[in-house]
């Protein structure tokens, strides 16, 4: 295996080398590094946001996630990221005309512009970073435990973390941002292939999907259905997951950055059907290795069913394989969430160009530093916590769609209810109030709490005209 290790993660490392030297220019504005140039295609439009989505998570998380709650979970993320496609759909019609003819600095900027309130975008950024370092640390800590499993007592668990943050680190001060898209598309096509081989060699296992099914529920029938055996997955539960990965597009910067950057209105729209049929086609296989694992290793833990599913049960070569997708995978999408919370940072900034400039990459950095040790201290599992980070940003997303959407001049106290949101729902992951009330969850309650004030706040509103930049200079 690890010849072909050697010899994928060369060819890997020089497609990274190209796409940097390819993205390098000197004297480039800030606009050109933060924003690609603002002109993306169709098709590293698709492999750039189906990248960003579907990560470290989806490649080792949802096999998990599948073994231990069962095939119910295809409704808690297939069917979530299929509703998703639509609303992206009139989303990014929505926020593409509201920052037409204007510069974006981010979600943070854009609503302390639409709000005429500095403290809507930083309310905005405390929640996108509270929660994105934790999903950029479990990225991290993914790779970590399945390269220790694959060459054991070569590096501690931190060595290896260390390693990933500083080639992210390297890359994206290079290229900027059309580097990092430049990685997406590698790596979105590699994820893709790789876990369709591992997926056909789990099913073919069972010798069908008819069989695969038969025999897991001999061995748990529980598995078969909603809740799950955890009993997790619960109607309130995927409802309230459907609404947080609705939000993902308003409420994650990352995927924000990526709709505005599309050249075009139609090109953003081809991208977002495009990114439905991506998202069948990568989830579909982690049923398959899931199910596997039920069968023969329901009994492990996490790391060994990760280290036996993708390294030891499959021939040298797509265990190889496996491993650089998974750097690949883990590479892009802490690239893209460190490098989102740098422009987000960058949209609350005053001065000149290069002070900001200088003060954004100074932010990258320490962003890093941050999610490496996250990385090393997070022990809870991967979805779980990737979903956590879905919905607690999700908080934010009456306040966003309220200012993007609202062409008239709304009261400020949504922005203010939604930082208290923002703590109620930080005090019950500490565990300091209840997560249920009224026999509703929490996350779910603040959420359409938030959305009926958003609503009010909009009907009661007076009419009045967004001040874009351009406007303020003439």
């Amino acid at each position: 295996m690890i010849f072909w290790v050697w010899v994928f993660g060369l060819v890997y490392a020089g497609l990274l080398v190209m796409a940097s030297l390819k993205s390098y220019k000197k004297g480039r504005s800030a606009e050109e590094f933060m924003m690609a140039g603002s002109n993306v295609g169709l098709s590293l439009g698709v492999l750039t946001f189906a990248a960003a989505l579907f990560s470290t998570f989806t490649f080792l998380g949802m096999p998990d996630f599948f073994r231990v709650n069962g095939v119910a979970a295809w409704i808690f993320l297939a069917v979530s990221d299929g509703a998703m496609v639509f609303f992206l759909l009139w989303f990014g019609y929505q926020i593409r005309m509201k920052v037409k003819g204007m510069e974006f600095r981010g979600v943070s900027g854009l609503i302390g512009r639409c709000y005429g309130n500095k403290w809507a975008g930083y309310v905005f950024f405390l929640a996108a970073f509270l929660f994105l370092i934790p999903y950029v640390g479990i990225q991290i800590q993914g790779i970590a435990i399945f390269m220790e499993a694959a060459f054991p007592g070569s590096l501690p668990s931190w060595g290896w973390s260390l390693g990933i943050v500083l080639i992210m680190l390297i890359y994206a001060e290079i290229g900027g941002l059309k580097a990092i898209i430049f990685s997406d598309a590698i790596q979105g096509l590699l994820l893709l292939f790789v876990i369709w081989i591992i997926g056909y060699a789990c099913l073919s296992h069972f010798g069908g999907i008819g069989p695969m099914f038969e025999r897991v529920g001999n061995i748990q029938e529980e598995l078969l259905s909603s809740p799950g055996p955890q009993g997790l997955l619960t109607p309130q539960f995927l409802f309230a997951s459907l609404i947080a990965i609705l939000m993902i597009p308003v409420t994650q910067p990352q995927f924000t950055t990526r709709i505005v950057v599309m050249k075009s209105m139609k090109t953003m729209q081809l991208m977002a059907v495009s990114l439905g049929a991506f998202a069948i086609l990568v989830i579909l296989p982690t049923i398959f290795i899931g199910m596997y694992g039920v069968d023969k290793y329901q009994e492990y833990g996490r790391d060994d069913f990760f280290a036996n599913a993708f390294l030891y049960d499959q021939p040298n070569f797509v265990a190889a394989l496996a491993i650089i997708g998974l750097i690949a995978a883990g590479l892009s999408t802490t690239n893209a969430q460190i490098f989102a919370l740098g422009s987000e940072l960058r949209g609350l900034l005053k001065g000149n160009e290069n002070s900001i400039m200088t003060k954004t990459k100074i932010g990258i950095f320490v962003f890093s530093v941050i999610a490496f040790f996250f990385s090393i201290i997070v022990i809870d599992q991967l979805v779980l916590l990737a979903r956590v980070s879905f919905a607690g940003t999700g908080i934010m997303g009456p306040m966003i769609l309220l200012g993007i959407l609202s062409n008239r001049k709304v009261s400020s106290a949504i922005i203010y209810l939604s930082f208290a949101g923002l703590i109620i729902f930080l005090l019950s992951l500490g565990g300091f109030v209840p997560d249920m009330y009224f026999g509703i969850r929490l996350d779910l309650l603040l959420f359409i709490t938030l959305g009926v004030i958003a609503v009010i706040s909009h009907l009661a509103g007076k009419e009045h005209q967004f001040i874009r930049e351009d406007d303020v200079k003439h």
